[in-house]
């Protein structure tokens, strides 16, 4: 154990009593390299965060520009600064109506908590509605949102009149009445496996907000930014929300979150009271040049019409008989193992191979795959390759 690691574990807190400890030396493309001199394949990409990859050039190259000229100056939307204005009018220029106003935070936790908070603010009520197996962050208010109990108990009372429903089961829409503010969900739910909607689902839920007065919030936070091969997963399923939530990719590294909404609505949290939300570095020029950078590359590139064959390439490859399914869609899929343990297992063996992949938070015995979307064929028969050996080696 090398004296970066030994300070990891005694100064650093942790998330898990089980951290790896993993050395970085340098991250380029598809790859992190690490002090033992080896080059890891990162199936993971930051956990949806390094939509381009690691180290891309052109948001690398924004960063520098952007520290060139000014870093942090004023609090959230005081001052008219180049690029968080331009992500902002990128963004309207590239959502349907009504989604028009950005308001840009510092991750995507905190984009969850202030939605919350803009549709209390704009209907006047307070019940939310959010789903079993349901993950928004870790925040109190986020974490109020969590639909699995284990994760919220040790850090109870958290939030009142939050009450669940079933992803997928729309005889729990009658829960949904003239009391309720919103109801809050992940266009793909993430800690749960990567579960999809089904068919009209979400057409259907948006009927029912609408007949009730409630407004619709998607989480996007881990399919936004071309994961699913459009913009924002909800364009696949002919819905829009009225409060649209993103994070993670936006920046292709760098810390940021923001939530999108009508001019009215977002309106409604400059006044009574005034700073109905505020941030001191929400908006910050540097995140928002790298945002820049990023949707301008998403835009101007094939990568997100490249989604659908790359998919294709990992359900291709990862055939075997240990493999029980594979959820998700796009360069956002949940490989599901027999077991929690196995998949660990699995994940542990694919690294000591040079091969860096991750389990889900909920369930555990699916194994997460979430590249850059930048990863080439080659790569991606690469890893999966390793994949099946470590799920081989480890059955026999």
């Amino acid at each position: 154990m090398g004296q970066l690691q030994n300070d990891f574990f005694d100064y650093q807190a942790k998330t898990t009593l089980y951290a790896s400890g993993f050395e970085v030396e340098k991250a380029v493309g598809n790859y992190i390299y690490g002090k033992d001199g080896r080059a890891y394949l990162d199936f993971v990409a930051g956990v949806s965060a390094n939509t381009l990859g690691h180290s891309h050039p052109k948001v690398i190259q924004a960063i520098k520009d952007q520290a060139d000229r000014y870093l942090h100056v004023m609090v959230y939307g005081e001052y008219a600064l180049e690029k968080p204005v331009q992500i902002c009018k990128m963004l309207a220029e590239n959502l349907p109506e009504p989604l028009h106003t950005t308001y840009l935070v510092n991750s995507g936790t905190e984009a969850i908590e202030a939605s919350m908070k803009l549709a209390k603010r704009y209907t006047g009520r307070q019940e939310i509605i959010s789903f079993i197996d349901a993950y928004h962050g870790n925040s109190q208010g986020s974490l109020s949102l969590a639909g699995r109990d284990t994760n919220k108990k040790p850090f109870e009372p958290l939030l009142p009149q939050i009450n669940f429903i079933e992803f997928n089961n729309e005889n729990d829409f009658s829960k949904i009445t003239e009391k309720t503010a919103c109801v809050i969900v992940e266009t793909i739910q993430g800690a749960a496996g990567f579960i999809t909607p089904e068919e009209n689902y979400f057409k259907n839920l948006k009927k029912r907000c609408e007949d009730v007065g409630a407004l619709l919030i998607l989480d996007e936070i881990q399919p936004g930014f071309g994961r699913t091969g459009k913009l924002f997963a909800f364009q696949w399923y002919g819905i829009v929300p009225d409060i649209l939530v993103m994070g993670k990719g936006m920046a292709g590294g760098v810390p940021i979150g923001a939530f999108t909404a009508s001019a009215e609505m977002m309106d409604s949290l400059a006044d009574h009271p005034k700073l109905g939300h505020v941030t001191t570095f929400g908006g910050n020029p540097i995140p928002a040049a790298a945002a820049c950078a990023v949707l301008e590359e998403l835009l101007n590139t094939d990568l997100m019409d490249q989604v659908h064959e790359k998919e294709k390439i990992f359900r291709e490859n990862l055939q075997h008989p240990e493999i029980i399914s594979i959820n998700g869609r796009g360069l956002m899929l949940a490989v599901q193992l027999k077991s929690p343990e196995f998949t660990l297992a699995v994940a542990k063996r694919c690294m000591e191979k040079g091969l860096i992949v991750f389990w889900q938070l909920y369930r555990n015995e699916y194994m997460r795959i979430s590249p850059p979307l930048t990863i080439t064929e080659e790569d991606i028969k690469k890893g999966c390759k390793i994949i099946l050996e470590s799920i081989e080696e480890l059955t026999h």
